[in-house]
């Protein structure tokens, strides 16, 4: 998504192919519909469950899966009945984008492979962090995309893949990228980088993983922040207008062993890298 968001402000406008293999022109001034479709060919996870994000009285904030609540006598002692979920739809990410709701989604998918990758950094160091951690993205010929937190005091590197991957391997790709990353900057360690998402390589016992936040939700996109950046760390002019999606295309090294460490290697020029992954 490096090259779908980090473009030239004179560029205006994108093609995309649609699922009916038309193209369509999306820029700021589309339609919410273009742009709800466009958003979720990126920002792909589980469609059966979503997370919304709520502030208590006491001003703490959290996420929690959506359901529909059941109100009952509260004296009269019933056995737990299983949460119904909200599914995510189009509407959920309409009112997202509209600052009706914050969502998350749940990258790790019912059948432990993923859409994208995320690489959470935070701390004072992360704008100087991030750009080294994207060189490396660049030197592998792996778009990727900046988008700046919602709190403004982070960013969420985001790698796209061009079908579903292996939870496990994407993680082993996003852990090749911190290493080298972290050899040609020595300063780079856990007080800027957090996590991956997915967080998991397998979906815990009746939960669905971490989530992440999705970006350019209206009030702090207000403010500047969960918004993409281009390479000046400014935001770009058009968050909608971008080149045709770029998809890392890992899942033609993998089809026949997908977690093998052979075909990750294989996704990966470096050949210092590549020794490395060889005790996966």
């Amino acid at each position: 998504m490096r090259e779908q968001l980090e473009i030239n402000p004179a560029d205006t406008h994108v093609e995309i192919v649609s699922e009916s293999s038309a193209q369509v022109t999306v820029s700021a001034k589309s339609s919410p519909d273009e742009k709800v479709k466009l958003f979720r060919s990126l920002f792909r996870g589980r469609d059966d469950v979503y997370a919304v994000r709520w502030e208590g009285r006491n001003g703490k904030t959290g996420y929690s899966p959506a359901y529909q609540k059941t109100w009952s006598n509260p004296f009269q002692k019933k056995p737990d009945a299983p949460k119904e979920y909200f599914p995510l739809t189009d509407q959920v990410i309409q009112d997202h984008l509209t600052g009706e709701l914050t969502a998350g989604v749940y990258p790790l998918l019912t059948d432990e492979t993923c859409w994208f990758l995320a690489a959470d950094f935070d701390k004072a160091t992360w704008q100087d962090d991030v750009p080294a951690f994207l060189r490396t993205c660049a030197d592998w010929h792996i778009p990727a995309a900046l988008e700046r937190s919602r709190s403004g005091r982070g960013g969420h590197v985001w790698i796209f893949f061009d079908a579903p991957l292996p939870a496990g391997l994407a993680r082993k790709l996003g852990a090749a990228i911190l290493t080298r990353t972290m050899e040609r900057r020595h300063q780079l360690g856990l007080d800027s980088y957090d996590r991956f998402f997915p967080s998991q390589d397998t979906l815990p016992k009746g939960g669905f993983g971490n989530l992440i936040a999705l970006p350019l939700q209206h009030l702090p996109r207000s403010h500047g922040n969960s918004v993409f950046l281009a390479a000046d760390s400014n935001p770009h002019s058009d968050q909608w207008a971008s080149p045709r999606p770029q998809y890392n295309s890992f899942r033609d090294h993998i089809a026949t062993h997908p977690c093998s460490a052979p075909s990750l290697r294989a996704c990966i020029p470096d050949p210092i890298v590549k020794k490395r992954l060889q005790f996966f």
